[in-house]
């Protein structure tokens, strides 16, 4: 399953905020921003602690897309 954070990476746009100060406001690593702008799959965790401190929903940060044919063969 794949996932896209482009919503996320909007919504830092849209409040003015760069990718290192969101970072340390929600209190992730580099390494977990890096995952997500590579659109790399992060914990549960991560992703209820910036949606609120973002104060909005899953579906305001995130897509998942649809399986690849690639992915439906495992």
């Amino acid at each position: 399953m794949d996932v896209c954070y482009n919503k996320l990476f909007k919504l830092l746009i849209d409040k003015g905020m760069k990718k290192t100060e969101f970072a340390k406001e929600v209190g992730i690593s580099a390494n977990t921003l890096a995952k997500l702008s590579h659109n790399e799959n992060v914990s549960m965790e991560i992703i209820v602690r910036i949606c609120r401190k973002m104060n909005c929903t899953v579906d305001e940060i995130m897509d998942i897309l649809p399986e690849t044919m690639n992915d439906s063969l495992y």
